[in-house]
């Protein structure tokens, strides 16, 4: 799999969610090799983008399309300076992966002191996840170097908010704790726009 994440200020943001709608239904029917995608603007009005393919060459030929930069430049008229774009095809799945079905998002980016032992505490978690955070569907995490893109697909804000309450008395961040994980943003998306 390989991930490209944007980010960007929106300056519209119901613009650049048009944008998005604007790409599932006209543009997606063209893009080869695309798996999915998720984005949205958070609540302070920032935008970010998550887009998967099959392979970088697919996602560089759907970069080529015509229509492709045709629509980028909808979407950034919306947005308030240039995007930065990151990508890599180091990635791991949480739980079962991602989920149109989702209520709510969250986007974590962060670093590692261990990416063995960080990886390692995140298969260990699976099983108890599973058990402690039924609000989770699942999730992806793309790797880059140190650091980390976490996308997390909750079945609703509420639901994901009881979660976290529930986590504060629970010893699974202590382990994410003792594998060096540090966490540096916390993006959350209450409207996403995935697409499959």
């Amino acid at each position: 799999m390989f991930v490209q994440v944007i980010r960007a200020r929106a300056e519209d943001p119901g613009g650049v969610e048009a944008a998005m709608e604007r790409w599932r239904t006209d543009l997606r029917p063209g893009a080869e090799g695309f798996l999915g995608s998720t984005g949205g603007v958070t609540p302070d009005g920032e935008f970010i983008g998550l887009a998967r393919f099959e392979s970088e060459a697919a996602a560089r030929r759907n970069s080529d399309r015509p229509e492709q930069g045709e629509w980028w430049d909808e979407l950034e008229s919306n947005l308030e300076g240039p995007a930065t774009f990151e990508e890599s095809s180091d990635v791991d799945l949480l739980l079962d992966g991602g989920s149109d079905d989702a209520g709510f998002v969250q986007v974590i980016v962060g670093r590692v002191g261990d990416r063995d032992a960080a990886r390692q505490a995140m298969s260990e978690l699976t099983v108890p996840l599973r058990r402690e955070r039924p609000d989770i569907i699942g999730g992806y995490m793309v790797w880059r170097d140190d650091r980390f893109t976490e996308v997390v697909y909750f079945r609703s804000e509420e639901a994901a908010r009881r979660g976290e309450a529930a986590m504060r008395a629970s010893e699974l961040p202590q382990r994410l704790v003792r594998a060096r994980i540090t966490m540096d943003e916390f993006l959350d998306l209450p409207r996403p726009i995935t697409t499959r």
